[in-house]
Order: C-alpha cells, then sequence, then structure tokens
C-alpha cells in the first residue's frame, strides 16, 4: 500500500497522443483527486520556483525569454538532442515534482489518487502506485491526434512518436490497459469497468469528492445546482442548443466528448433546468467558460449560485485560482462580481506564470476573464 495512508494511489502514464489526461479526468468524475505530474514539472521551472537558478546554473542564461521566464522550447530542443542535459534536467525537477505531487496527496481528502506522468515508471513516483494504468493508441491515431489538436507537423509529430520508448514497455508493467482509440463512451467503459475492479470497494463507496457528492446549493429556495455527469450528455446538449445564440446544434456525443476535458454545472428551477456552465480544474487552476443562463431566471442569483458552486468544489480540489470568462452582457453586473470577490482582469496582470498561461490556453471570444485568488500557499514556491 502506498505510503500516504489511507489513499489509494494509481499511476497513469502512457505516450504522447494516448490519451492520458482524457483518462485522468474520467477517474476524477468517478471521485479521484488527480495530479498532474508533467504540469507540476513546468511549474517547478518557473521564475520565483525553487527549480529557476539550479536550470539557470546548469544550462545558463541564454534559454531566458525577454520577461525572465524560462523558454521551455528552448530548453526542450536542447535536451531532446543531449541526453546527458536530460539527465541533468531530470536531476533537477525530479525531487521537486515528487515533494510537490507528495504534499497534494497528503492535502486532498479525496481517499484515491490519481498520478498523471508520462516518465511515471522511470521515476521514483510509481513506488507509491497502488496500480500503474497505462494508456494506448497506434501510432496512426497518435499522429492525427498530434497534427489535429497540437497543431504539429506530420514529421515533427512522427519524431515525437518514434523519440520515446515503445508501448509494449509500458504495458509489460500495467496492472491495466485503457485502449484509446475509439470514442469517448468506449475508454469511460473501460475506465468504469477497471474502476470497478481495482479500487477497493470501501474507497468506492466512500464519498466522493466535493463536486460530486455535494447536495445543490440552494438560494432563496427554488434556484439549485447540481454536478453534471455523462449520463445527463444529452439534457446538457439540450441546454445548450435551448440557449445559445451562436446556431451551433450540440448532439449527445458532442457533450460526452467534452467530459473528457471539462464538468458541467447544471442550474435548476424547481424541476426546470435553466442554465449551464462547463469548468475544468487543471494545473491547480479552476477555469469556468460556457456560462449560459434562461433569460427567465434573475442572472444574479444565477451567477452567484454557479461561483459559489464551482468554487466549493475548486477549493476541495486544492486550487489557487479561479478564471471565468464571462459573456459581455453578464460582464457589466459590477456588484454581482465585487461581492463574489472577483475583478476583471488581462491574463498578462495575473503575475503568476501557472496562471496567465491557463488564461491564455482558456481565453474565450467575446468574453471577459475575471480572477479571483483562492488561497496564499502556493505549490513549488521557493524554498
Amino acid at each position: 500500500m502506498t505510503k500516504w495512508a489511507g489513499k489509494y494511489v494509481i499511476g497513469l502514464t502512457g505516450n504522447i497522443g494516448t490519451g492520458k489526461s482524457v483518462v485522468r479526468r474520467m477517474l476524477e468524475h468517478l471521485g479521484a483527486y488527480g495530479i498532474d505530474a508533467d504540469a507540476l514539472s513546468h511549474r517547478a521551472i518557473a521564475k520565483g520556483a525553487p527549480g529557476y537558478q539550479p536550470i539557470l546554473s546548469a544550462f545558463g542564461s541564454w534559454i531566458l525569454m525577454p520577461d525572465g521566464e524560462i523558454d521551455r522550447v528552448k530548453l526542450g530542443r536542447l535536451v531532446f538532442n543531449d541526453p546527458d542535459a536530460l539527465v541533468t534536467l531530470e536531476r533537477i525537477i525530479h525531487p521537486l515534482v515528487n515533494q510537490a505531487v507528495g504534499f497534494l496527496a497528503k492535502r486532498a481528502s479525496q481517499k484515491v489518487i490519481v498520478i498523471e506522468a508520462i516518465k511515471l515508471l522511470e521515476s521514483a513516483l510509481v513506488a507509491n502506485c497502488d496500480s500503474v494504468w497505462v494508456t494506448y493508441a497506434s501510432p496512426q491515431i497518435q499522429i492525427a491526434r498530434l497534427v489535429q489538436k497540437r497543431h504539429m507537423t506530420d514529421a515533427d509529430a512522427r519524431q515525437r512518436i518514434a523519440a520515446q520508448p515503445p508501448q509494449e514497455e509500458k504495458i509489460a508493467a500495467a496492472t491495466v490497459v485503457i485502449r484509446n482509440e475509439l470514442d469517448f463512451e468506449d475508454t469511460w467503459r473501460q475506465v468504469s469497468n477497471a474502476w470497478q475492479k481495482f479500487i477497493p470497494e470501501d474507497l468506492q463507496a466512500a464519498p466522493a469528492p466535493a463536486q460530486e457528492a455535494r447536495p445543490a446549493a440552494r438560494l432563496q429556495g427554488q434556484i439549485s445546482v447540481r454536478r453534471g455527469r455523462p449520463r445527463d450528455s444529452e439534457e446538457i446538449a439540450a441546454i445548450f442548443n435551448r440557449l445559445s445564440k451562436n446556431g451551433t446544434q450540440l448532439t449527445r456525443d458532442d457533450i460526452m466528448a467534452a467530459f473528457g476535458e471539462k464538468a458541467f454545472l447544471v442550474l435548476q428551477t424547481g424541476n426546470q433546468t435553466a442554465g449551464v456552465m462547463g469548468w475544468q480544474v487543471e494545473n491547480l487552476v479552476a477555469r469556468a467558460t460556457d456560462i449560459y443562463i434562461d433569460p427567465a431566471v434573475p442572472a444574479e442569483q444565477a451567477i452567484s449560485a454557479f461561483i459559489k458552486e464551482m468554487e466549493r468544489s475548486s477549493r476541495d480540489l486544492q486550487c489557487e485560482a479561479s478564471l471565468v470568462f464571462v459573456p459581455k452582457e453578464l460582464a457589466t453586473l459590477d456588484s454581482v462580481w465585487q461581492s463574489l470577490g472577483y475583478e476583471p482582469r488581462e491574463a498578462s496582470s495575473l503575475g503568476v506564470q501557472a496562471w496567465q498561461e491557463a488564461a491564455e490556453e482558456t481565453k474565450v471570444a467575446n468574453t471577459v476573464l475575471f480572477f479571483k485568488q483562492l488561497r496564499q500557499d502556493r505549490v513549488l514556491r521557493p524554498i
């Protein structure tokens, strides 16, 4: 059993383009606390973080960008072509990431932890895992995903895939293999079945994380917010189609696929659905998008219900900051946002690299970014 008392730890790995993050989010929907070790490695070398100065001492200031942050592309090109440089980099980063993972795992209220790491089997983290789950996809599917989703050239995608160890090596060490090659439902079925088979029954029966199990937040006895689940995909698609003004019609399959990236909060008045908000937690940053509210519902009450429920869940997931991308017609409700502790900001003004990157990656057209810091004790501050 893991060194973290009372916790069951899943180590999740797989080569590039095989869908590790999708499977991690599925496990989070089932009640696990997810840790992205690769994202923590980026945090470890950010300006002001404990790995920053050792990296500069090892590789020189030529890898810096004008703002003083380390250019991860330059650093990646260097270590990608120099095995000795890669070893030096890993000796700096891995202890810091292991420290951060341990801190998050111990502090998590959830009893099942999933650690996503592309080099899980090569790191000390694997010793803390009760089971190892490996995602698999054929090389053709890997290439297609890297070209379509990461905008790589075909040649670059093939080079990245060829540079990694054969998938069979990871499969040989696996407790569970998830073949992520068909649609979301097929992958969800595999993950759900493995969860039932390998996670101890008493942990499956334990209360799920706050965002899954908490009773609906209520305002004035009428408005409530509940967590949408994959089985609600048809209902959520219908809400989007009824309230969206962009003319796009979503299907149940579209929402099922979206569950691989985010969660949904559903607003209700009595037994009627009256709104939906998509949100996700990635790299300890909560990000809310896709806010749709029925015009018949007081917008102030709906926003407050959505945000308070999202924040309760986000704090349970140890989030440091909350980013809300607000449609312009809702951004004018100054008193509501002020009462909730949010302020309009530009991504460049957020100060912390991980927060800025989250804002830039998530940016939604025709919205205003509202920001709130949720906790002061950030992970990977200077030691």
